[in-house]
């Protein structure tokens, strides 16, 4: 008994120095480095346009996420938004996700997606349009809410791919959103943090190389405008 309680004492003072020695090690400085999100930037969306005049090395159904510090142009993905704005009845559109992008090294480009909600009276939903989420693989996301008002919602995605570019140069001739909405853009990187608790430097969004500010023309507004505003 008295051995097992020497062994015991001796073990509690080993496992005292080693908390001991870490919280030393911790306080005595180094660093620590860790994975994080990063924002490069916070923006306003504006409208939604095109291009007035075609430009080199963009697709010519690229859509503009019109911002007021940048312009996001769309490269994937805008196509098959502006054809949504004409299939569907905009005004049973619901955003389900916020508009933010991941630009994996901050060179410019960025991908991500927009997510819809369409929300109508079951009895209203249209052959036409249950042939169209069909052919676009749109899948029945009818909540238990949805089916106590009668109605039927189907949910689905547009993945995207664009570039950012420097604002507009007609941004104050545009028909603008009513309200401001956001958008944004964030990276993954590792942080690391020193012993005065300080970190790096926060980023900024970088452009794509050689962009260049131009004019847009509007998607239909009355259609953007019941989407977002």
């Amino acid at each position: 008994m008295k051995k097992f309680a020497v062994a015991l004492l001796t073990a509690t003072m080993m496992l005292s120095g080693c908390a001991t020695h870490s919280l030393l090690s911790k306080d005595s400085g180094g660093m620590t480095t860790k994975q994080v999100q990063k924002t490069l930037v916070n923006d306003t969306v504006l409208a939604f346009g095109k291009p007035t005049l075609p430009m080199q090395g963009l697709p010519a159904d690229a859509v503009v996420i019109v911002g007021q510090k940048h312009s996001y142009v769309l490269t994937e993905g805008g196509g098959q938004f502006e054809r949504l704005l004409t299939r569907l009845d905009p005004k049973h559109i619901k955003l389900t996700k916020p508009l933010e992008f991941y630009s994996q090294n901050n060179d410019g480009q960025f991908t991500g997606e927009l997510a819809f909600k369409y929300t109508k009276l079951k009895d209203d939903v249209s052959n036409q349009e249950l042939n169209f989420f069909l052919q676009n693989n749109v899948e029945e996301c009818t909540s238990y809410s949805d089916k106590s008002l009668n109605a039927q919602s189907f949910c689905f995605s547009i993945p995207l791919k664009g570039l950012s570019y420097p604002a507009v140069n007609n941004q104050a001739s545009l028909h603008t959103l009513s309200r401001a909405y956001p958008v944004s853009i964030y990276t993954h990187e590792e942080q690391t943090t020193y012993r005065q608790g300080e970190s790096d430097p926060i980023q900024k969004l970088v452009l794509f190389p050689f962009a260049v500010a131009f004019d847009v023309v509007t998607l239909p507004f009355q259609a953007i405008g019941k989407i977002f505003d």
